[in-house]
């Protein structure tokens, strides 16, 4: 079996306590059963966290500080096979050296789908070119 997917989504409102994003349900999300994959949720729960902990949505590969996400632990409880995600992103800890971010991903008539905590960090600029 070949599969192949693509993702969008849209910050609808972003501030420095909270970020809203929206995502089309789309045939590259879904998986082979036609609902969300639960990897394109936690996707969209980490890139909406990574916004909130950096403050701005415009990052450059390899670039310090970027808000590297170091542990994340999701509970899924819901799906559907169309319409659009909402996620939701506040902080539960906002810090210099550790950020500690809540996402909420709704559906459909604003059932809960996901609940996502993730855990970030500054990333350090690479150093090297190559893989070692």
């Amino acid at each position: 079996m070949k599969l192949s997917g693509h993702m969008e989504f849209e910050v609808i409102e972003q501030s420095a306590d909270r970020v809203v994003a929206e995502m089309p349900v789309q045939a590259g999300i879904r998986n082979p059963f036609g609902v969300v994959h639960a990897g394109a949720m936690m996707w969209l729960a980490d890139v909406c966290a990574s916004i909130l902990v950096a403050g701005r949505t415009d990052f450059l590969p390899g670039e310090k500080g970027f808000p590297l996400g170091i542990h994340l632990f999701a509970s899924f409880l819901a799906n559907q096979p169309d319409g659009v995600l909402r996620a939701t992103s506040a902080f539960v800890k906002r810090g210099r050296q550790l950020s500690v971010v809540r996402t909420t991903i709704h559906g459909n008539r604003e059932r809960l789908l996901a609940e996502v905590t993730t855990s970030h960090v500054p990333s350090l600029p690479s150093t090297s070119s190559t893989d070692g």
